[in-house]
């Protein structure tokens, strides 16, 4: 079958080629899917760098996300049958004709969902869903910052914010961008290159954001210490920007203010019951027609690499999905 392969870390990207490799057979517990669409994650290039906290040795084939039909079962599978329309996390392996995925990651894909919808799903609402409920305590009325609002765990968290009864304030540094944001159901949409801590705090009446959504990082998070609510969440997922920030403690005590981390998939392995009431939630708003991923664009496998350059030249906006 054909494969993306990472068969060296490098920052570049180097070391990821497209491969003839042999299809994998399902082992105990495992399902394998005829891969039909996958979505590119912002992690699939760090694991690719080895920049990511999950580290995997050389060779591997990347993608977190796929969509497919079922082609074979492992040993113990129950619930499924050859031919089955299904999706889920595969946390590795997507970019490739044949995935194969522990069972307990796999669900029946949503009637409603094309398989590049449900591709493009379970990474980002995860996310965003974890970020929000779990770990923000976003509540109806409450004022929601999203940075990176264009991207596809950005777009995700408006639509979660705005489902959840939140006022959503969409930021980015392309206008062209926003409008599309803002048409995906953003209240406001904010500019940030010329910064945006006084328009947030003019548009809450000097109070400030809530609960600010954070994959960006860097400067984003250091202004977003200045337009932040008293009894805030500032909630960080990821450093896209390419820098760590740092918060002197004293602004947390003086504002009243709570620094966040979020993991989503970790949330899960830490807390089962949770993680499994998490992906029903997600997936169930999916199948409800509450949730609506945005596609950007659909690449062959051949032009794998192009998604990724894609993304790390922010011309995406939502998701990139790739069909082998």
């Amino acid at each position: 079958m054909k494969a993306l392969v990472c068969h060296a870390l490098s920052d570049d990207l180097s070391g990821v080629e497209l491969r003839d490799v042999a299809t994998p057979a399902p082992g105990p517990g495992e399902v394998l899917i005829r891969v039909r669409a996958a979505s590119v994650n912002f992690p699939d290039i760090l694991i690719c760098q080895g920049k990511y906290q999950l580290r995997l040795e050389p060779p591997f084939t990347p993608g977190m996300d796929a969509s497919g039909e079922v082609a074979a079962l492992g040993n113990g599978v129950t619930g499924f049958e050859i031919g089955d329309a299904v999706c889920g996390g595969t946390r590795f392996g997507g970019f490739a004709e044949y995935a194969r995925v522990a069972a307990a990651g796999v669900r029946a894909k949503p009637d409603n969902f094309s398989h590049q919808q449900a591709a493009a799903y379970p990474a980002a609402y995860l996310t965003a869903y974890v970020s929000l409920v779990r770990r923000g305590n976003l509540q109806p009325g409450e004022t929601l910052l999203v940075h990176g609002a264009s991207g596809g765990v950005g777009m995700a968290a408006v639509q979660v914010g705005k489902i959840l009864g939140a006022t959503v304030i969409a930021t980015g540094g392309s206008d062209e961008k926003l409008a599309q944001v803002k048409a995906f159901g953003a209240d406001h949409v904010f500019n940030t290159t010329d910064g945006f801590r006084s328009q947030v705090k003019d548009l809450t009446g000097g109070r400030g954001a809530d609960v600010i959504f954070d994959p960006v990082g860097g400067d984003i998070f250091d202004e977003s210490v200045r337009c932040i609510a008293f009894d805030g969440r500032l909630l960080v997922i990821g450093f896209t920007s390419g820098r760590i920030a740092n918060v002197a403690t004293n602004m947390p005590l003086i504002k009243g203010f709570s620094v966040v981390g979020v993991r989503a998939g970790e949330y899960g392995r830490q807390f089962p019951d949770r993680g499994a009431e998490n992906i029903a939630k997600i997936w169930q708003w999916a199948s409800d027609g509450k949730t609506d991923p945005h596609i950007h664009t659909v690449l062959p496998l051949t032009r794998a690499l192009e998604g990724f350059a894609m993304l790390q030249n922010r011309e995406v906006v939502g998701k990139v999905v790739i069909c082998p």
